[in-house]
């Protein structure tokens, strides 16, 4: 029987529907956008653009195919034909209805540019990614952090209790590779899924795209062109350094993560949970996946990603800058099971450099045991969001 799991950003998309004649939903692809959008929206026209027939028709002949939906509809991946925008933006500022089509896209440029260009001001823009720990621990129980991290979020795994190994095989095969493939020409499928292993093992790590580029063998320029797709096709994300004015050398390059864990997994050839305990990239795994749950925290309140690394020349490191309007919130991240005192080292130098912190500061570690030590919270991953709620 398959559970079908509440989504966090239900709330925010259905205010937003009242308010906005069309509501954009991006997202990595099975990500739960559809399943979303037709779970709140069941009332409206279900339309596929990915269906080779109704895109042919929405292509060629644009007025004819949104003539048959007056009310309007839910048009899914909708970045398959991206001149539809404008002709979307005629009918939405004719009738001034809101809600009136919801659009869902897998690729971040692509609708991007055409939203800003047609829509601009007619749409509330949202991103869906996959589930975040508090949508799972209200349908399921006794998840441990090491099941987290190995099986990701995408909720198919879950909902209809896939091997996750075997369903992110055939994500990376079905949606990355494919997607790529129609975006950018590919002479080599084995040299870009070599650079798909070596980006996983950078996970939480600065990166160096010359370094990347000379293991993989190819050039600087189509690390940065593979990279970049990537990006808008939300596979990877960039957190990049906090800058202030702080009188120190701070590394300007940005940190490395992929917005999901199981796939880092998978692709770094960790085929048991077990294998995790011992393996030597854990730290940045989990990191990787408490990075993405703040970050997912933020895009389910329609806020923007409001998150740097903090890391001067001389390795003084925070792993996480919250930033809000006046100060900042510090967030160091660890995998351990206990508490260490050490783990408070990249606080202490922080506090020199830029003083107090009226927010207090919070340690993410893997331990159960919680606890406040002054303006120090410990928390572990289950308590994220009460946290962030909090700020």
């Amino acid at each position: 029987m398959i559970k079908l799991i509440t989504r966090n950003i239900s709330v925010r998309l259905i205010e937003l529907a009242l308010q906005y004649p069309v509501v954009t939903i991006t997202g990595p692809r099975q990500s739960g956008k559809t399943t979303l959008v037709k779970q709140i929206f069941a009332h409206k026209k279900y339309i596929n653009l990915e269906l080779p027939d109704v895109r042919e028709f929405a292509q060629n002949d644009p007025r004819a195919f949104l003539r048959g939906l007056p009310n309007g509809a839910i048009l899914d991946e909708i970045q398959r034909v991206p001149d539809l925008v404008s002709y979307i933006q005629g009918i939405v500022d004719e009738k001034d209805q809101p809600g009136m089509f919801i659009l869902t896209g897998s690729q971040q440029f692509e609708l991007t540019n055409s939203i800003n260009q047609s829509l601009a001001g007619r749409t509330a823009l949202l991103k869906l990614l996959p589930l975040c720990v508090s949508e799972l621990v209200s349908t399921y129980k006794n998840l441990s952090v090491d099941s987290l991290l190995f099986k990701g979020m995408y909720p198919r795994i879950y909902e209809k209790g896939l091997d996750p190994s075997q369903a992110i095989a055939d994500y990376i095969a079905t949606y990355i590779e494919r997607d790529i493939r129609q975006l950018i020409q590919i002479k080599d499928l084995s040299l870009f899924q070599k650079f798909l292993r070596l980006s996983a093992g950078r996970t939480g790590q600065i990166l160096n795209m010359q370094n990347l580029a000379n293991d993989t063998g190819v050039s600087q320029t189509t690390i940065r062109e593979w990279l970049t797709i990537l990006e808008a096709s939300y596979i990877i994300y960039f957190l990049q350094p906090y800058f202030s004015n702080v009188r120190k050398r701070l590394v300007k390059s940005p940190k490395l993560y992929f917005y999901d864990t199981g796939i880092v997994c998978f692709l770094l050839g960790i085929e048991k949970e077990s294998q995790l305990a011992t393996h030597y990239l854990k730290g940045n795994i989990f990191e990787n996946f408490v990075v993405s749950e703040i970050i997912k925290y933020r895009f389910n309140k329609v806020k923007s990603n409001n998150l740097n690394f903090y890391r001067d020349s001389s390795g003084n490191e925070v792993d996480v800058i919250y930033n809000i309007a006046d100060a900042i919130v510090p967030i160091e991240i660890k995998s351990a099971e206990t508490f260490s005192q050490s783990f408070t080292k990249g606080f202490k130098h922080l506090e020199k450099v830029i003083g107090t912190f009226p927010y207090g500061k919070i340690l993410f570690y893997a331990g159960e045991l919680e606890q406040d030590r002054g303006n120090l919270k410990i928390r572990n991953i289950f308590s994220l969001q009460k946290e962030l709620d909090a700020i």
